[in-house]
């Protein structure tokens, strides 16, 4: 039978991949500056330009701008040459690519105007949220169809990561975002409180496992045996890590809420399967590192090899680290704390950056037909983005450790060694200095990678189409007898991604489903009521300002933690919070129990000058919230909203939802103008809102109803 001849779509690789470099470049530029504001507060200069703004959108640049288009690129290489044929449509491709262009610039834009659901790495509204799924769709589509017109009997390791990826990205985008629009672009979760935790930690750590993990280890299997030009050490072993991993990883989600409210059984079930994760993982990192046995002398002189040798390595670090800490005792020390954010980029800088720095040095001059324009640049950029990745961990697990021994500490009569938290907050400073040196020298690196990749591409001749052959599929169907059982899998795409889609849905339904249909989940505690209309406008600021990034809101059963902030936290006292808040970073003190802590005055002036309130703060100024005025347009839309996902307001409440907000905010205005006679406070300002939400954090187990306004029956 004849070779048939075809042609590869390079055009597509091109574009994501320098769609890579850009928004790399753009969205860790982001994260030198919010790491530069908590050491200098006065950069905080503008409303959109606060920390609790820009770090939301600093991770989802890092991870859907950076390192999406790093993965799209590097599928769309390997997936045609490890397939021998096109990618199904260049249309489907094209529309890919400026969809996903389109969606990240939505992002830059609506996250500095505090357009946000404030779900931890889902923080994007519910139009975008429509986007990225069709956009995912479309190439999802894309994907099946060229596999199905492949002209390979068997799909290679790679293929299976990148399709469990479709999957179950898929899967978890869609739960996790399943919300109730109120506006363009305002929604509430259909979840609440404890549920909501659940299924945003579900989506959050899986996130990390199939958006950050398994694609790029489909690139790793691809890219690294063809940079050192041999073959993968195990195809065995490359099986017990694709099905172990997928079956295992997303079980693991609800590590990140021990000693919360959380049921028991269910932390316990995040545990059991977290410490389980280390096997499969290690096992997918030793297959790297044994890929290159037999090409150590080339690692020396080869930057690519450096590079992948390194990620590979931070892999397995992440791996191991991320199962440990959902031990309880080392949670206990870790969480809420600088340590997390140290894990978390150990992963993102090491493994994901420098797989993709990795695979860029080695793709770019292979379309352009040309050798990368300077070995030594590269190996540059290597060494100062391996210092950069050190100076920002090392000093955040110091920062980790310090902060748990000093928010944990006793005198000998009982009370809290350290009682004011800016103590703690204080002593960290000159860490966080060296974390933004860190992130400075990292994003240097990769303005030496733009020099080199320019200078490449200028040497060379962009190849747009890249002619190949291959004998058609039928022509390689024979010969099945003898070969691996796993063999028949791989023949079958369809089959494949049943049995993908099957492995990740068991731990989510066993996990989810019982935290949501089960009522003794979460006890009913009858003296919680419904935030007042006033309260829930002054809970939407909160949400719009980012002040989640760096304020918990879930008091733990510590002795600490109790003798700090108050009573330790009820599952019942969230059922009626759309979306949860419970946090993951301590920048700033717990606040759940902060309602009634502090006169009106304290938390006007805070907002408006924190210093002048608490003396060291690196918390930003909010003065823009005085002379705001609060926009009520939408409140009764938001109270039917909430109404419909079962929060008991009733018909009569919502139509005088305007009188009742006016009551409050009059009160509250009448009180802060006693407490500081020379300020004029006007009833209608977002500031009184805010303040009505604060107060109210906390103190219905106390059984205070008048919190909440007798209408509200």
């Amino acid at each position: 039978m004849q070779a048939e001849t075809f042609k590869y779509d390079n055009r597509t690789v091109r574009d994501f991949t320098v769609a890579t470099i850009f928004w790399g470049v753009i969205g860790l530029l982001v994260g030198v500056l919010v790491a530069s504001q908590l050491v200098f507060p006065d950069w905080n200069v503008a409303s959109w330009l606060t920390f609790g703004r820009l770090r939301a959108l600093h991770t989802n640049g890092a991870i859907f701008a950076f390192v999406g288009n790093a993965i799209f690129a590097g599928v769309y290489y390997s997936l045609q040459r490890l397939l021998k044929t096109r990618m199904a449509s260049d249309l489907l491709s094209r529309i890919h690519f400026w969809g996903w262009q389109l969606i990240i610039v939505s992002a830059v834009i609506t996250l500095p105007l505090g357009l946000t659901s404030s779900k931890e790495y889902a923080e994007l509204e519910w139009p975008i949220d429509i986007a990225i799924a069709l956009v995912w769709v479309i190439f999802g589509v894309n994907m099946f169809w060229t596999i199905l017109k492949r002209r390979e009997r068997h799909l290679y390791v790679a293929i299976w990561f990148y399709i469990a990826t479709f999957v179950t990205v898929a899967v978890l985008h869609i739960v996790n975002n399943l919300e109730l629009p109120v506006g363009a672009f305002k929604s509430y979760s259909i979840f609440a409180g404890v549920q909501d935790a659940l299924v945003q930690w579900w989506y959050g750590h899986n996130a990390v496992a199939f958006f950050l993990t398994t694609p790029v280890l489909g690139l790793m299997y691809y890219f690294v045996p063809k940079a050192a030009n041999r073959p993968v050490y195990s195809y065995r072993l490359s099986i017990v890590h694709f099905w172990a991993l997928i079956f295992i990883y997303i079980w693991a989600g609800p590590h990140h809420l021990l000693y919360t409210s959380l049921p028991a059984w269910a932390q316990s079930l995040g545990t059991v399967f977290s410490i389980m994760l280390i096997f499969p993982s290690w096992g997918g990192m030793i297959n790297g590192l044994l890929t290159l046995r037999g090409a150590w002398d080339k690692v020396r002189d080869s930057a690519v090899l450096k590079f992948f040798v390194v990620a590979i390595t931070a892999y397995g670090m992440s791996t191991l680290e991320g199962p440990l800490l959902s031990l309880k005792n080392l949670n206990a020390i870790a969480h809420y704390t600088d340590w997390i954010p140290a894990h978390v980029h150990i992963g993102t800088l090491g493994w994901n950056g420098f797989m993709i720095f990795g695979m860029i040095y080695w793709m770019m001059p292979k379309l352009y037909r040309t050798s990368l324009f300077s070995e030594k640049l590269a190996n540059a950029h290597f060494w100062i983005g391996t210092l950069g990745i050190l100076l920002w961990a090392l000093p955040m697990y110091v920062s980790g450790f310090t902060q748990s021994l000093m928010w944990k500490e006793f005198n000998p009569d009982g009370t809290l060694v350290y009682g004011n938290f800016l103590e703690t907050v204080t002593q960290l400073m000159p860490l966080y200095a060296l974390r933004a040196i860190g992130g400075t020298l990292y994003v240097t690196g990769m303005l030496i990678m733009v020099v080199n990749i320019v200078r490449t591409v200028r040497s060379g001749s962009f190849q747009a189409e890249e002619e190949d052959s291959a004998l058609p599929l039928e022509a390689t169907e024979a010969g099945h007898k003898g070969e691996h059982w796993h063999r028949w899998i791989e023949r079958k795409p369809v089959q494949l991604m049943v049995w993908a889609t099957v492995a990740i849905l068991i731990g989510g339904i066993i996990e989810i489903v019982p935290t949501i249909m089960v009522k003794s989940n979460i006890p009913t505690i009858e003296s919680v009521k419904p935030y007042t209309a006033l309260e829930l406008e002054g809970r939407d600021l909160y949400i719009r300002e980012g002040c989640n990034a760096c304020h918990s809101q879930m008091v733990r059963p510590f002795r600490s933690e109790v003798a700090r902030y108050g009573e330790y936290s009820k599952a019942g006292e969230f059922v009626y919070d759309h979306p949860f808040l419970w946090g993951s970073k301590r920048t700033g003190p717990d606040l759940h129990r902060v309602g009634g802590k502090y006169p009106h005055s304290w938390h006007y002036n805070h907002m408006i000058e924190p210093t002048s309130m608490s003396p060291g703060s690196i918390m930003p100024t909010y003065e823009w919230l005085a002379t705001s005025a609060l926009d009520t347009t939408s409140t009764k839309a938001k109270l039917r909203a909430m109404a419909s996902l079962g929060v008991p307001y009733t018909q009569g409440y919502i139509d005088s939802a305007h009188f009742y907000m006016q009551q409050q905010a009059n009160a509250i205005a009448s009180e802060l103008m006693e407490q500081m006679e020379d300020v004029e406070v006007s009833p209608n300002e977002e500031m009184v809102a805010l303040i009505a939400y604060l107060q109210r954090l906390g103190t219905d187990i106390k059984a205070q109803p008048e919190n909440n306004e007798t209408a509200l029956k």
